[in-house]
């Protein structure tokens, strides 16, 4: 019985990272200003164990654009957590999502291999709690590459660059949900999400949108999308010790945690991505910033939300 509850206070793994990496605001400053474009996100992923990709939100990729991805990074322990289809969250409001679902998971998912982190699944703030269809659409979620086969094969015509439906190593996937609305903040939703061992993600959106700390799964899922200001303004040093507080104490109790920094608009995010880790005695690599520029960085227009 000793061993077992040893094994079971097993320190969780943290993974800290950013959100999104094609930043051109970010060339001068986190990207030396010589490296070509197509070379950003390998250096992001020679200084992070974790990257978001977020222009899977946006619009649906391919396998080549996937596998492309894959060879950039390093081999595992290195994850990507993959935002999924704004087309399932915000049109179809997660209704009828067989055919959407399985473009999602047959558009190059299986390219990524054993670099597949957890899936983020962000719903709009104007969309209310819906106990029946939040369940519905989570026992559609696979929760490994096999079952994400079964799903994969329901694609329709709209991939046009290709369908991949088959997995080449086998991969036990984690889902997520960033959700803004008031009604889920709510005992009935974080039920839900344990049910389904499911995370529900612990977001800082700087006041614009609720906040709560609760832990539903096995991991736990950061966003922190800025402290004072949505997507612009940086962490001071005593918000990221109280940071890598929470951080320690869930990794601790066990849960695997992914942090990923969003506040990206003046160059925070691999700033205090790279400071946080520090706090977490868990550096991986030097990186010099060069000085800020003087005119206001725009957010890229794939900037995750």
């Amino acid at each position: 019985m000793a061993a077992q509850r040893n094994r079971a206070r097993r320190p969780g793994r943290v993974r800290i990272g950013i959100s999104g990496y094609d930043y051109p605001g970010w060339r001068g400053t986190f990207y030396p200003e010589s490296l070509p474009r197509r070379e950003w996100l390998r250096y992001a992923a020679s200084h992070f164990d974790s990257i978001e990709l977020n222009g899977t939100f946006y619009s649906l990729k391919s396998p080549t654009t996937f596998a492309q991805w894959a060879r950039a990074v390093p081999a595992p322990p290195f994850v990507f957590a993959i935002k999924g289809s704004r087309f399932l969250t915000h049109n179809l409001k997660l209704r009828n999502a067989g055919t959407a679902l399985g473009n999602f998971f047959a558009s190059g998912i299986f390219a990524l291999g054993r670099r597949t982190g957890p899936f983020l699944w962000q719903l709009p703030a104007t969309y209310r709690f819906d106990a029946e269809r939040m369940d519905a659409f989570m026992r559609m979620l696979p929760r490994d590459s096999r079952a994400a086969e079964l799903v994969a094969e329901r694609h329709d015509e709209r991939l046009g660059c290709g369908a991949l439906t088959e997995a080449s190593v086998p991969v036990r996937y984690r889902h997520a949900f960033e959700v803004r609305h008031p009604s889920y903040f709510h005992d009935e939703f974080y039920a839900l999400l344990r049910t389904h061992r499911m995370a529900f993600v612990i977001a800082d959106s700087a006041g614009r949108f609720p906040m709560a700390e609760v832990v539903t799964a096995p991991f736990v899922y950061v966003r922190l999308h800025g402290s004072t200001e949505l997507y612009v303004s940086g962490y001071t040093d005593a918000e990221l010790e109280e940071w890598a507080a929470r951080v320690d104490r869930w990794a601790r109790a066990g849960s695997d945690v992914y942090v990923y920094f969003d506040n990206d608009a003046k160059v925070h995010a691999p700033r205090d991505a790279i400071r946080l880790r520090q706090r977490l005695d868990a550096p991986l690599g030097d990186v010099h910033f060069a000085a800020r520029p003087t005119r206001q960085t725009a957010r890229h227009p794939l900037a995750s939300r």
